[in-house]
């Protein structure tokens, strides 16, 4: 009966089923179905054999892994890096939009709006090119204003101390204007209501701010913490690819550009496939982790 009835509300809505065909088609073809190939970390893969024919090889390339210094030191660089963009890139957009949300005159209100939404559209490639010039040693403007005050040049790009809070300060340049989105649609839910009682309790803006907007999107916030941690080992690529360089490998080199010099640079598939994979697991082990905690604090997960 259960099935009938099932089946019956599913004929009901097959319009919309129909609508959501093509985005199951999609999952199913580029997400399922590739899921085949994590097998090559367990295999010693051979383009000429193929994914099946390739021999099994067990955990062999976990050890051989586990055993790189280079691994472990990239290992450490992603998560220290990711660990830095959440501690000072998680609040920006946060604090940006409760900034935006104080202010009354809008046309300053959206001109700012658009001006740190603009650089989520422009690729790693241009952004590249644009901090490469602007930290120039020869011509950058940023050199040209520390020598106008008295200074020396500093090769910004060749420092290896300096390429971490690059990696940063550029993130949050091109992301945080993106994420205030999320933000304002989570605080033009408050009701008017609630502003209104906290006016007539004496609270101020700041006090209306911390007891009203705050505690709404509370959980918005901690959806959103979530997920940054459920990536805290991947992602970055882009941004490190089209910004690092020899001189600072030592703090830039992550574990994708590792994967992409592994895999396509030296053709070691079943070894990037091997890094691929186990960070995949740290990466879920960190989601649900981070997921229980939430609910455990204020109740809001996304499990």
């Amino acid at each position: 009966m259960k099935e009938q009835s099932a089946m019956k509300l599913a004929w009901k809505n097959r319009a919309l089923y129909v609508l959501l065909a093509p985005a199951i088609v999609f999952y199913v073809v580029f997400c399922y179905i590739p899921m085949y190939g994590i097998t090559i970390a367990f295999k010693d893969f051979m383009l000429s054999k193929g994914v099946l024919a390739s021999p099994w090889v067990g955990f062999d390339h976990f050890q051989t892994l586990f055993a790189l210094d280079k691994f472990w030191s990239v290992f450490y660089n992603t998560f220290y890096i990711n660990l830095l963009k959440i501690v000072w890139g998680f609040p920006a957009p946060l604090i940006l939009a409760l900034l935006l949300n104080e202010v009354r005159r809008m046309v300053f209100k959206r001109t700012v709006q658009t001006i740190i939404y603009l650089p989520y559209f422009i690729s790693w490639v241009t952004i590249a090119g644009i901090v490469t010039a602007f930290l120039s040693v020869e011509d950058g403007l940023v050199n040209k204003i520390i020598l106008s005050l008295g200074g020396e040049k500093v090769n910004f790009l060749m420092r290896s101390d300096l390429f971490r809070p690059l990696l940063v300060v550029t993130s949050i340049w091109k992301e945080a204007g993106w994420g205030t989105i999320i933000y304002f649609a989570a605080i033009s839910s408050v009701p008017p209501e609630l502003y209104e009682a906290a006016k007539i309790d004496g609270a101020n803006r700041w006090k209306q701010m911390l007891h009203v907007t705050l505690p709404w999107i509370a959980p918005t916030i901690s959806i959103l913490l979530i997920l940054n941690f459920g990536s805290m080992m991947t992602g970055g690529f882009d941004q490190v690819f089209n910004l690092y360089n020899l001189a600072v490998y030592e703090t830039g080199d992550v574990i994708d550009t590792y994967m992409y010099r592994t895999g396509l640079v030296e053709g070691k598939f079943s070894l990037a496939a091997a890094v691929g994979l186990l960070l995949n697991i740290i990466n879920f082990i960190l989601l649900v982790t981070v997921d229980r905690i939430s609910k455990k604090i204020n109740g809001t997960g996304i499990y």
